[in-house]
């Protein structure tokens, strides 16, 4: 069984340092609420976050994130929504529990990596939030570390 919260590549590879920018330090960033852990992780220039709306249809989903603003500011609006929340376990445990990255495609100094989720959390009055969706995340070597500069989430997980 896979365990959560090891990183699935050897260590020193771009592939290692991608999954730990993409997984334990966006976790806990975002339940955390907090933009500084992760504000490093960009190309700002350039930036492109499409929202699939988690629709099959390349002709439904949108240009919602035309910069890093943009993004940095729904993702701040969803972390503290997240956070204002109750539930019955461990958030970090859930979503670790839920999130798959094991993917991830390098071209020189480019990359694109497949992140999914699949599962849920359950809140405290019994209800279930579901987490399922995935998200292609564009990536490159930008000042000598790999960082996100684009991005097409919010999509259907599985894709049809």
């Amino acid at each position: 069984m896979r365990d959560p919260f090891k990183n699935p590549f050897p260590s020193g590879s771009a592939r290692h340092a991608i999954w730990e920018m993409l997984v334990p330090r966006d976790i806990d960033a975002f339940l955390a609420a907090d933009w500084s852990r992760v504000e490093h992780d960009f190309v700002e220039e350039g930036f492109i976050g499409i929202d699939g709306r988690k629709e099959i249809s390349p002709d439904k989903w949108r240009l919602a994130f035309p910069t890093l603003s943009a993004y940095r500011q729904e993702w701040l609006r969803q972390a503290k929504d997240f956070a204002e929340q109750s539930f019955a376990e461990d958030p970090r445990t859930a979503i670790f529990t839920t999130t798959t990255l094991e993917d991830i495609e390098i071209e020189a100094d480019m990359a694109l990596v497949r992140k999914k989720f699949d599962g849920g959390i359950t809140k405290s009055d019994g209800s279930r939030d579901v987490l399922q969706w995935q998200t292609l995340y564009y990536c490159r070597l930008h000042e000598g570390r790999w960082k996100i500069s684009g991005f097409t989430g919010y999509l259907p997980n599985p894709m049809g």
